[in-house]
């Protein structure tokens, strides 16, 4: 019996992230191999060298974009996937197997999720085998925004495309597309599955998953940026900026990736809307380079202390940090590129580094912020903010300074939590529509730009230098 007090489940996870599991035997093949994962760098180069990919890199990268959306490259779930595929045997073998080869399944970490809530546990296998196992039984599916993060989807027909599947696990591998990639359905939807794989008496049993959204996604809903032109930016790990374009998908070409921003069930019809396409620029490293302060430089003890530390020193003094650990993402995609801070002097203090690494999220947002009205022909007029970050003034304030836009935070900052409630209760009838969730989202804080236009040049300037200077550092021997 379901319960009466919850109607129904969201699930928002983090994308990209994936998973490889046998569904016969339960076992996983490996590790989760996580989004920001590098180790799949070299993967990247494999999947654009084997199609051709000719001309600039910015231009090989570009293979698979006319259909996904995406340049190809180590952030994508198909790159994870493949990974998988090259470097781990028993995975190998069963997909040789003609008995075993149907039996593999694929998936990001909502499929994984969606899987074991509607399955039912093998307890009595993981016991002796003194390891967790997958479920057995449980519904096979993810929505459409996870699925436009694989590289593997064509956002026409919003289906698996047999062409780009062997395109990136290559020529060589039998792969069937069928069985091993999840069922692609609506974000929000009531028929997505009913959750069994919990005990008789727990709250959730036989409530309905009725949503999946990417993290992003997610967030962009919760921040009720329902029309095209409206736009959020998340503040996590990562750094996240997208905008609704509406029922028409826009091409970029400044370095930004077309994908799904949501889909809509009709409970009525059963019919499903239009999906609703996204601008995204992302961005590897934002709270990020904030722990690297604390866990590997350890000149700070916690996240809370940065602001006081930035407002110590009147400016970071011409010194700036490019964050490009990994390489650099949106809008650059140079693998190559490493991190650099540049214009240090004798002058400069431990305040100046953390205040240059909370000001390398601003102007990051920027140069995303900057192609995504280029890619749109659309001026953004503020920018709404999520995420831990948003807590820090100083970075909300400088935020606004560089891109000369107001930038506001909504009462509740959990939106990518919020976002997939809202979906979820969206299909199940807690909301009759789109405009009543709107009217309950409100401003908590408003910043304005209080910068001179001239700083404000100067200021870009130098990091766009800087930016310069972190690229092509790698090479052939290393």
């Amino acid at each position: 019996e379901q319960s009466s007090w919850i109607k129904a489940v969201g699930i928002t996870n983090q994308r990209e992230t994936t998973v490889a599991w046998n569904d016969h035997t339960g076992r996983l093949y490996y590790n989760a191999i996580v989004w920001d994962d590098s180790r799949t760098a070299s993967v990247a180069e494999t999947i654009i060298r084997e199609n051709d990919g000719e001309g600039e890199q910015s231009l090989k990268q570009d293979v698979l974009r006319s259909k996904t959306g995406l340049p190809v490259a180590s952030y994508f779930a198909g790159t994870k996937m493949r990974w998988l595929i090259d470097n781990i045997a028993e995975l190998q073998t069963d997909l040789e197997s003609p008995s075993e080869r149907s039996n593999v399944r694929f998936g990001t970490i909502d499929t994984w999720l969606t899987y074991m809530l509607t399955g039912y546990n093998r307890s009595s296998e993981e016991d002796e085998l003194q390891t967790r196992l997958a479920h057995e039984g449980g519904v096979y599916k993810t929505d459409v925004t996870n699925g436009s993060r694989w590289l593997c989807m064509d956002l026409d027909s919003l289906n698996w495309c047999n062409d780009l599947v062997q395109k990136v696990v290559g020529k060589g591998c039998q792969f069937p597309v069928s069985t091993a990639l999840p069922e692609i359905v609506p974000s929000s939807d009531s028929t997505i599955g009913t959750i069994r794989g919990v005990g008789e008496r727990h709250a959730l049993k036989n409530v309905p998953i009725a949503a999946i959204l990417g993290d992003q996604q997610a967030a962009l809903f919760g921040q009720a940026c329902y029309k095209p032109g409206e736009a959020k930016c998340t503040y996590g790990t990562g750094l996240f900026l997208m905008m609704n374009t509406g029922t028409n998908k826009v091409s970029s070409t400044h370095g930004l990736l077309t994908t799904v921003a949501y889909q809509l069930k009709r409970e009525a019809t059963g019919d499903s809307s239009k999906p609703v396409y996204g601008l995204e620029g992302s961005v590897a490293f934002s709270g990020s380079t904030i722990n690297w302060l604390r866990d590997q430089l350890e000149i700070i003890s916690s996240a809370s202390e940065t602001e006081a530390l930035a407002l110590s020193v009147p400016s970071s003094q011409g010194m700036y940090l490019v964050p490009a650990f990994s390489g650099l993402f949106a809008p650059h995609w140079q693998a190559d590129a490493r991190g650099c801070m540049v214009g240090l002097t004798a002058s400069h203090s431990k305040a100046h580094i953390v205040r240059s690494a909370l000001e390398s999220s601003a102007y990051q947002a920027r140069e995303v912020f900057d192609s995504m009205v280029k890619d749109s022909r659309i001026e953004l007029t503020e920018m709404r903010v999520d995420g831990g970050a948003t807590a820090n003034n100083f970075l909300m304030q400088f935020q606004s300074d560089i891109l000369n836009v107001p930038v506001v935070r909504p009462e509740s900052l959990e939106t990518t939590g919020l976002g997939a409630a809202f979906a979820a209760g969206l299909a199940v009838g807690v909301w009759k529509d789109l405009n009543e969730i709107r009217e309950m989202w409100a401003v908590h804080t408003r910043w304005n730009s209080n910068m001179e236009e001239g700083e404000r040049v100067t200021a870009w300037r130098g990091w766009n230098k800087a930016v310069q200077k972190s690229m092509h550092w790698l090479d052939d021997d290393n």
